[in-house]
């Protein structure tokens, strides 16, 4: 297993169906704020977010956010959209995950991580047991570190999307 794949990759949070969720096995979701519900530092989520929101958790999926962010960012985020929340979960580092998970009483192979990131939210999936769905980001962030890791992606995102494309052609045959 390669640590930096995910076990999906989709444009936005609003496209993970409840359909795809029962086919991945999934009973709880740990999703990640910036760039994947709502833009960096922002208190509101992106256009269409809570509701999907409330369609996942009234298919019986359980939800918690987990962010690398301080808990004074995220909390009131996490309030807001009716959520509750791990901040200052050190990814890729399993140990915000494990929390998350041990909150919701799950195993590790029935929760889902959703994220932006390939170098933290993917990676640390995977180095946690969980699924992941792999979003494109959304909005531009200025930070140096998040640069780095957004210019370190270019490459594994292209692979992904050149396996994508062979995995479709293959289905069309």
């Amino acid at each position: 297993m390669c640590l930096l794949k995910p076990t999906v990759a989709l444009h936005h949070v609003t496209d993970i169906s409840l359909s795809l969720l029962r086919q991945l096995g999934t009973d709880a979701i740990l999703l990640d704020v910036d760039n994947t519900l709502a833009p960096p530092t922002s208190k509101i989520p992106y256009e269409g977010v809570q509701e999907w929101i409330d369609t996942i958790k009234a298919g019986g999926i359980r939800i918690v956010i987990c962010s690398n962010n301080y808990r004074k960012r995220i909390r009131p985020f996490a309030d807001s959209v009716g959520l509750e929340c791990v901040a200052m979960s050190c990814k890729p580092l399993p140990f915000g995950f494990i929390r998350a998970k041990r909150k919701l009483k799950e195993k590790p192979q029935c929760v889902l991580v959703v994220g932006d990131q390939i170098y933290t939210d993917v990676l640390g999936a995977n180095l946690a047991g969980m699924k992941s769905i792999l979003l494109e980001p959304r909005s531009e962030e200025h930070g140096w570190s998040i640069k780095l890791r957004r210019k370190l992606e270019v490459k594994q995102r292209q692979r992904l999307q050149s396996f994508a494309q062979v995995s479709k052609e293959d289905k069309e045959e």
